[in-house]
């Protein structure tokens, strides 16, 4: 079987590809593909038709602005897939905010590539679909073999951290917040992680799409712990968005704030990524819901204290 020509489309994809050890084979990927970090030097396939530079509030309110009239907020560089000439394209079918979506790719490769790639679409649910995605993916590339390696170290990763955590007692309850403005609870395999954390969910269930709620809930519920992850930011964007959350009436109350356990986590890199790094942000969990336990070493890179204003 001839060596493949991959373009990836969606920054976890681009993880698994290269973790399956296909890096080589890569001669594309998207606007957000920045992990591992070689992969930059890869032609850029998308960009965005959102202004990311916007507050948390002003972005969503463009992506709902554009979802409302039936477009992608995503555009693909038809002309330079058919210069790069894939073989693969690897998309998404799962959330069109989050990645290029497969209706973008269609749209793309009917319109110009001559090399008639294969499209392999992810969707991505929940912890399972990860896996599942990960022996697609490695399937498409006709290496099912390295999927089940990959596949049974993370897991192993994973059974380590579940068995540690099972005997602690008493389980936080943490609230994972998606987007800070509006409010959004994370949702999909962000629950499993927690539970294999060791904490519990104040909302979500795993497997659903991520949702909007009032602020007033998280007042109701008190939760010990706060976890803010907001998607495609990191660490100083999500510290710079917090002001409108830490204004909130009840705020100061809340015992997580009390306490000092609101934390700000690389939502970027970790929890919006279905792809290896899910174990890398159930170990970020570990040491935010039981640091007396776990300590991996994320402190200050995948997460810091919340300090207030």
């Amino acid at each position: 079987m001839p060596e493949p020509r991959i373009v990836s489309l969606i920054a976890s994809a681009t993880e698994i590809v290269c973790a399956l050890g296909f890096e080589e084979s890569m001669v594309g990927r998207s606007h957000e593909c920045d992990y591992p970090p070689s992969v930059e030097k890869l032609p850029v396939c998308s960009s965005s038709k959102v202004d990311v530079d916007g507050s948390s509030r002003a972005i969503d309110d463009q992506v709902r602005a554009i979802v409302a009239d039936a477009l992608s907020v995503y555009r693909v560089d038809a002309r330079l897939l058919d210069e790069v000439a894939p073989t693969v394209i690897i998309t998404q079918t799962q959330c069109e905010v989050c990645a290029v979506s497969l209706k973008d790719v269609e749209q793309a490769v009917c319109e110009l590539v001559a090399s008639e790639p294969r499209i392999v679409s992810l969707e991505p649910m929940d912890l399972g679909d990860v896996f599942t995605d990960i022996r697609t993916v490695a399937g498409a590339l006709g290496r099912p073999e390295r999927a089940e390696r990959l596949n049974a170290g993370l897991t192993a990763r994973l059974d380590a951290i579940r068995e540690r955590s099972s005997g602690l007692g008493a389980r936080p309850v943490v609230a994972c917040i998606e987007w800070i403005d509006p409010l959004m609870h994370a949702e999909n395999w962000v629950p499993e992680l927690v539970d294999i954390a060791g904490g519990s969910v104040m909302l979500g269930e795993a497997g659903r799409h991520s949702g909007y709620f009032e602020f007033e809930r998280m007042v109701e519920a008190d939760p010990d712990v706060i976890a803010v992850m907001p998607c495609g930011f990191d660490i100083p964007r999500t510290a710079a968005e917090m002001p409108p959350l830490a204004a909130q009436p009840g705020w100061s109350e809340l015992s997580a704030v009390r306490n000092g356990r609101v934390f700000l986590t690389d939502g970027n890199q970790y929890f919006n990524r279905p792809g290896p790094r899910v174990v890398e942000s159930a170990e970020i969990l570990a040491e935010l819901l039981h640091p007396e336990v776990f300590d991996f070493g994320y402190r200050g890179s995948g997460w810091t204290e919340w300090v207030g204003l």
